[in-house]
């Protein structure tokens, strides 16, 4: 599952805020919205939004701008090419807005045991 898209992150304090930030971003820039991430404590959220390096800073950027009017941004970073280690860490099933990919393997096991019960 290798991506070759740049991925934004941004902290920020509070999820009003966060909604702001993540508008602020997929509005400023063509990058699309992975979704967010709620973090353990501070009532803090992660937005996260992927797209080519250009347009991922500029969001990036307008979504620091932006919390600014909220209750802030904790911290924000641009990662260029996250490497395959690293990826189960940004696309995984605690981002709010993004579906995992259903593995193949699962699928023809799901559809077997339907099989099974409608035989039955």
């Amino acid at each position: 599952m290798s991506r070759k898209e740049a991925v934004g992150l941004i902290e920020a304090i509070g999820l009003a805020t966060a909604i702001e930030a993540a508008d602020a971003a997929v509005k400023s820039a063509n990058v699309r919205l992975l979704g967010y991430e709620a973090c353990r404590g501070d009532g803090m959220s992660t937005i996260k939004v992927v797209g080519d390096i250009g347009a991922v800073k500029a969001a990036v950027e307008a979504a620091t701008a932006a919390c600014a009017k909220g209750r802030g941004c904790f911290t924000s970073i641009v990662i260029a090419r996250p490497s395959e280690d690293i990826e189960k860490l940004i696309y995984n099933s605690q981002t709010v807005g993004y579906t995992l990919p259903e593995e193949p393997e699962a699928e023809v096991a799901i559809q077997e045991k339907r099989e099974e019960t409608e035989e039955e």
